[in-house]
């Protein structure tokens, strides 16, 4: 299952507002841990999806830079 950076940036915000709503210490820690992995998934799949668009554009110019005689037939 793939998941998106929308995902898990809502995810990222609902838990740091829980954190800042929350009373108890260790709920605050539980939510703002929650948050920090929630950002940093959202990080990775900014990531993966910024390399992925590279690799296709390398692939791009490279099919354009090999000609049409290249093409798959």
């Amino acid at each position: 299952m793939s998941q998106t950076f929308e995902f898990y940036d809502a995810r990222a915000r609902e838990a740091a507002e829980a954190a800042d709503a929350a009373t108890l210490d260790n709920v605050r820690e539980r939510n703002l841990r929650a948050a920090k992995t929630w950002r940093a998934l959202a990080d990775q799949a900014q990531r993966v999806l910024a390399d992925r668009k590279k690799s296709e554009r390398e692939r791009a110019e490279r099919r354009v830079a090999e000609g049409p005689e290249a093409a798959p037939a």
